[in-house]
């Protein structure tokens, strides 16, 4: 006999922060979660995609072992539903008939009451799950006291299918669990989404999804609901957690929210800014660091590193290390003391002149007759991350490095050098994006952030031409162009992978177009050995933009030929699902 159906329900959504491969912890996240919901009479309470593995677990959840423990941490959880609170839908690994699923368990009056595997498993940019899981089949409603829910999974609803299954056969309303990571202005793409699917069946829609960083990748939160006219029924904050309950009720046909939370986003800068600071101190926090440390060198990139650590672990937890040698001037020193009183943070001058010394007088042999170059520069960057890295084994603290996305996009670092590290924060920042995020922070701080108020990044840091200081009166761009120019190329090349012949007809300089992808190509070897850091573009180095270090491509940078299609034989190229890949 069905339950009859109900015409109120009170959903609790869990935005929640695990940690990949914490277990018991991430179950235990639940249960705290679920007093919450209770207290606040929650019929049930939904937890994000993958929430007992934590997400993603990569290869990790490959492991037999790790997949029985969290089966048993979710059977664990079953029978605690038997106290009659609310029901829990939780994200987990899931093996059936020996493939593994990704999957949502609803846990009801003391048993896994159903089950509903991923269908559509995304396999581009960030995700590989193709590799890891099985496709499951199309989902029907499950009957929850009385109300058919649709339950699709993340990426279920980027697509029109399984959202067309669901509401065929009789769902009410979506509850969507994900595990979707923040990049600049996801906020917009998801809700566009998210609308698309509510205007073609009708049904009201629940987004939940995680928060916290994991390695690069930084979940922003921002749940959100829509009522079936795709007007938004609440909005969860993001970048961090909390457990809500919003209560809906039947409206004649369709189910409507009562007053749900409406929470101002932030956005742009903003968001940047609240992921890097997120990113850091979870990778901080997970990993076990008492703190971190960094060298604080006067320019903006370590300022901007150095506000960052502070608003995301305080003063306390942050050291920073001046190194200054003959050619750091007097106003890189004046910078970077008056930048590390402004957060509060401790402050060593650790000169490299004798560290210099020992390693010149150690090569002088081997150098004999030849003149002095970029060697003796790198000796510099390689002695400061020497020093660096011994305070790190010292004191237990990690070294935060502070290149940008224009730098490492060049090969403008030193490898084993300033590029040693164990996290950067602003990894996927261009250098104007890291002027504009300095700005920003000094008259404006991310709820959530330890540092001070104010200004924390002197004036002069912010309109100083940038240097290295490795050379007497050197300037960045003696070696590179303005980087207002060679952002813009750079954003053309990596994000948008496009064409030079294209860039070039934008308007920009073809010798310079062609000098800055040879670069670019140049310095994969750098950037697969550089320290993980923060993902907010859209192609990031290391998740997204994997390209291979030998590699003897280069684009003519001249318009390609067209294609002759009287070369491609008959029958010689895949129709329809002949090969799937």
């Amino acid at each position: 006999m069905s339950a009859p159906p109900a015409n109120r329900l009170a959903l609790a959504l869990a935005q929640l922060n695990p940690i990949v491969g914490d277990v018991s912890g991430n179950a235990d996240k639940v249960r705290k979660a679920r007093a919450r919901a209770a207290a606040d009479g929650a019929d049930l309470m939904i937890c994000p995609e993958l929430f007992i593995s934590g997400y993603p677990p990569e290869d990790l959840v490959l492991k037999p072992a790790f997949q029985a423990a969290c089966r048993a941490a979710v059977e664990s959880l079953a029978r605690e539903t038997a106290d009659g609170g609310p029901a829990v839908a939780v994200g987990t690994p899931w093996v059936e008939d020996g493939k593994l699923y990704n999957a949502i368990a609803l846990l009801d009056g003391g048993a896994i009451s159903a089950l509903r595997f991923k269908v559509d498993l995304p396999n581009y940019g960030v995700f590989d799950e193709k590799r890891i899981f099985t496709r499951g089949p199309m989902p029907g409603p499950v009957n929850f006291r009385g109300v058919r829910l649709g339950i699709p999974i993340c990426e279920d609803i980027w697509g029109a299918e399984v959202v067309e299954c669901l509401a065929e056969t009789g769902a009410e309303i979506l509850i969507v669990p994900n595990g979707s990571p923040y990049w600049r202005d996801k906020d917009e793409v998801r809700l566009n989404v998210a609308v698309a699917r509510v205007t073609e069946h009708g049904l009201p829609l629940l987004y939940l999804n995680e928060v916290g960083g994991q390695d690069e990748l930084v979940f922003d939160g921002a749940s959100f609901g829509l009522h079936a006219d795709h007007s938004v029924a609440f909005q969860l904050p993001g970048f961090r957690e909390t457990v809500t309950t919003v209560h809906w009720s039947r409206a004649g046909d369709t189910w409507r929210c009562e007053k749900g939370p409406l929470a101002p986003l932030i956005e742009g800068d903003k968001a940047d800014y609240a992921a890097c600071m997120l990113g850091l101190r979870d990778y901080v926090n997970k990993n076990g660091f008492k703190g971190v440390v960094l060298g604080l060198s006067g320019g903006v990139d370590s300022a901007l590193c150095a506000a960052l650590a502070v608003d995301a672990l305080g003063a306390g937890r942050v050291r920073c290390v001046m190194l200054p040698y003959r050619f750091t001037a007097q106003e890189s020193l004046d910078d970077a003391a008056a930048a590390a009183k402004a957060l509060g943070v401790k402050y060593d001058i650790v000169p490299i002149e004798p560290a210099i010394t020992g390693l010149e007088t150690t090569l002088k042999p081997l150098f004999a007759g030849k003149p002095r170059d970029v060697t003796e520069e790198n000796l510099q960057a390689r002695a400061r991350g020497t020093i660096l890295m011994a305070i790190s084994n010292k004191f237990g603290l990690m070294v935060v490095t502070t290149g940008n996305k224009s730098e490492m996009s060049v090969g403008y670092a030193t490898l084993y050098g300033d590029m040693n590290g164990g996290f950067n924060p602003i990894k996927d920042l261009y250098k104007t994006e890291v002027y504009r995020l300095a700005r920003l922070r000094n008259g404006w701080k991310p709820d959530g952030a330890l540092g001070p108020d104010g200004r924390v990044i002197p004036e002069n840091i912010l309109v100083r031409p940038p240097t290295a200081e490795l050379r007497e009166d050197q300037k960045d761009q003696d070696t590179l162009p303005p980087y207002d120019v060679l952002d813009q190329i750079l954003y053309r090349l990596v994000e948008r992978e496009e064409p030079i012949a294209s860039i070039v007809t934008a308007g920009f300089d073809r010798d310079t177009v062609m000098k800055i992808d040879w670069m670019l190509n140049l310095a994969e070897y750098k950037r697969r050995q550089a320290a993980p850091g923060v993902k907010v573009t859209l192609k990031n180095f290391g998740r997204d933009r994997r390209y291979p270090i030998t590699n003897a491509f280069r684009d003519p940078g001249v318009p390609p030929s067209q294609p002759d299609p009287s070369l491609l034989k008959p029958g010689a190229a895949p129709k329809g699902d002949a090969f799937d890949f």
